[in-house]
Parts: structure tokens; C-alpha cells; sequence
């Protein structure tokens, strides 16, 4: 079965702009997410786009900052600050990724984690690493909903992540084992990995390279698979699962590209907003 991204982030989206609502008229002002964006990547371009279209069906208030690509450290700081220091922001997402001059762990370990839209900053993720309450990582979570929603067991499951980047699969490895997931990462020293593949009851691939999982990997009979990358072959849109290859027989469910992972990441982006912005009622 094909899992549809797209149509579980829109029914999250609604639910979000109702809680919004209510939220409004005790606040007395919608809820506020500061874009910083440095240089002028196309596909940082079309993310900051994505997430501002999603923030109007909420009814969130969205304020996108461009700098150049030259920026320094201190420059980029110093806004950063700014917004820390404003009570009307909630929320600030530096686009990833940043030029390469400026480190981005470093520069998001400026905002403030209260702030932190994300989830990046090292106190979020010392919490999510403790279990505890707190803001998640947007991907991850967009991950863990589809698969609650379609009813995948998590909870003794044999996972398999292909990618450990800190944006994907170190935080989801850390949030699926929370989940009591058995969980491997692999990536581009790991031996066997095919059959480590082959064993996966839940198989998610955050690599990045096409045709990544073709018709040469064996999978194992119900396995689920959650594409996260997201690659550009002959101008269209794919992920790391050639769909067309695959034993599709085996497979209970899976997520296309597009439309499965992205949308949540964006539908989840706002959640994160909102549960900031929630936050306020309790100072």
C-alpha cells in the first residue's frame, strides 16, 4: 500500500489551524516563525516557500529574513539575537543548508532553544537523547506519525536507517529506539549491509542517492519502507527506492517521492509553531 504523506499532513495542517485559533484569542496575536535564510540555493528557495505557503493554511504569521551568501558569523549572530530578544517571534528556523564558511552546528547553537523550531540546538537534543519533553526534529517526527497512522508496529521492530546525518537518522535512530525499536544505522562502511536489508521489518532509507534499493535487494516479506531522500534524476523528483524495481509483493506499505516524507516535514514544521506558541500561556 502507498502511504499518503500528503493527505495525513493536511488533516495534521487543519487540526493545527482549529488549536491555532483558539490559541489566538487567548494570546491576542497569531502565533509568529522568524526564516532566516543565507545565500540563495534554489532548493533552500523552494523549502522557505513550502513552509510559507504552510504557515498561511494555519494562520501562522511567517517573517522570512534573506541574507547574502557572504555573511559572516557575527553578522548572522547578531540577527539571530534580534529575534531571540523579540517577544513577538515564537519561533526561528535557520534554513539549512548554510554556506559553507559558517558552521552550522555552531550558528544554531545560538538560537534559543525555547525558539528552536527545529529541534538542533543542544539542549533539545540532549532532551530528545534523555526522552524527554521537548522540541523534535521535524523529519523524524513526520517519519514516526506515518507510521503510527498507518498502524506499523514500532515496538519490537527490527529498523534499518540507511543515513546517519544529524538532521534524519541520528535523531531518528534515538527516537525509534525510545519507541522500543531494535534499531540499526548504516551508511557507506557498513558491512553486509544487504543483509541487514533483507531483515528489516521497517526499512528507512535517508541517504540521498537514487536507485539506492532496486530490484538486486532482497526484502523481507511485509517490510515497510520510508524514503526520505529526495534526489533530482533527469529534472523529476525521486527518492532512494526505485519503486519500479522493487519486490513490490513484499512490501506492506512504502512512501513515494514526492508525496510521502516532505509534506509531513512540513505539516510537523508547524506543529513544532504551535506547541512553542502554546507554550506561552504557561509564563
Amino acid at each position: 500500500m502507498i502511504i499518503d504523506g500528503k493527505k495525513v499532513a493536511n488533516n495534521l495542517l487543519m487540526a493545527l489551524k482549529e488549536k491555532h485559533e483558539i490559541l489566538k484569542a487567548k494570546i491576542n496575536r497569531p502565533a509568529t516563525l522568524t526564516v532566516i535564510l543565507v545565500g540563495d540555493d534554489d532548493a533552500s528557495k523552494i523549502y522557505v516557500r513550502n513552509k510559507e505557503n504552510a504557515c498561511k493554511k494555519v494562520g501562522i504569521k511567517s517573517n522570512t529574513i534573506i541574507l547574502p551568501s557572504n555573511t559572516q558569523k557575527e553578522e548572522l549572530i547578531e540577527v539571530i539575537r534580534k529575534e531571540n530578544n523579540n517577544p513577538d517571534v515564537d519561533a526561528i528556523l535557520l534554513q539549512l543548508p548554510l554556506p559553507k564558511h559558517l558552521d552550522q552546528i555552531e550558528i544554531s547553537s545560538y538560537i534559543d532553544y525555547r525558539k528552536d523550531v527545529d529541534g538542533f540546538t543542544p539542549i533539545n537534543l540532549g532532551k530528545m537523547m534523555l526522552n524527554k519533553s521537548g522540541i523534535r526534529p521535524c523529519t523524524a517526527v513526520g517519519v514516526i506519525k506515518l507510521l503510527e497512522e498507518y498502524g506499523v508496529n514500532i515496538a519490537g521492530a527490527d529498523v534499518v536507517i540507511i543515513g546517519r546525518s544529524n538532521i534524519v537518522g541520528k535523531p531518528l535512530s534515538i527516537m525509534l529506539t525510545n519507541l522500543s525499536a531494535t534499531v540499526q544505522v548504516c551508511h557507506s562502511k557498513t558491512k553486509n549491509i544487504d543483509e541487514k536489508i533483507a531483515n528489516a521489518d521497517i526499512l528507512i532509507t535517508a541517504a540521498g542517492y537514487p536507485n539506492l534499493i532496486n530490484k538486486h535487494h532482497k526484502l523481507k516479506k511485509g517490510v515497510c519502507i520510508i524514503d526520505v531522500g529526495i534526489n533530482r534524476v533527469n529534472g523529476k523528483l525521486c527518492g532512494d527506492v526505485n519503486i519500479n524495481e522493487i519486490d513490490l509483493e513484499s512490501v506492506s506499505y512504502i512512501t513515494p517521492v514526492p508525496g510521502g516524507v516532505g509534506p509531513m516535514t512540513v505539516a510537523c514544521l508547524m506543529e513544532n509553531v504551535i506547541n512553542i506558541f502554546e507554550s506561552r500561556l504557561d509564563k
